[in-house]
């Protein structure tokens, strides 16, 4: 009986000190809005991740709401875990992709014109102005 006390005395106070040590750590992961995903067949099943419709087993896509409204943001998704969302570019912690950028940021990219410099690639600006390295005149970079 003694050596359960004895074993009870020495046990407790180590949980404790293991609980409080995981009660002080902060959460470091990112929350992201969910998304809602609905059957394009029958609407009214909604889910917060893709999946299969439970009527039809149809892929279950992002409504259109959500749709535009990952569109008109500066969103970025992995082309294979469309639960992995960003604000960040980078790669999918899931899988190792890099994330894509929404369409809409795509289309912007395309349109504005870089400037870089001629010794100093690395260099880039969207006006046209001096290398801050090497003082030369920035040059349109041409799109391949």
């Amino acid at each position: 009986m003694k050596k359960i006390l004895v074993l009870i005395i020495v046990f407790l106070p180590s949980l404790a000190i293991f609980g409080q040590e995981k009660a002080g750590k902060k959460d470091t992961t990112q929350h992201v809005a969910l998304y809602s995903y609905a059957c394009p067949m029958h609407p009214n099943f909604i889910s917060d991740k893709p999946g299969k419709c439970p009527k039809c087993s149809m892929d279950m896509a992002l409504s259109k709401k959500e749709q535009f409204k990952r569109d008109v943001a500066k969103i970025y998704t992995c082309p294979v875990d469309a639960d992995v969302i960003s604000t960040e570019p980078g790669k999918c912690p899931k899988c190792g992709k890099n994330l894509n950028l929404s369409p809409k940021e795509k289309l912007k990219a395309e349109i504005v014109k870089l400037y870089t410099c001629p010794m100093h690639p690395d260099q880039t600006s969207t006006k046209p102005g001096k290398c801050p390295k090497c003082g030369m005149d920035l040059v349109e970079k041409k799109k391949n």
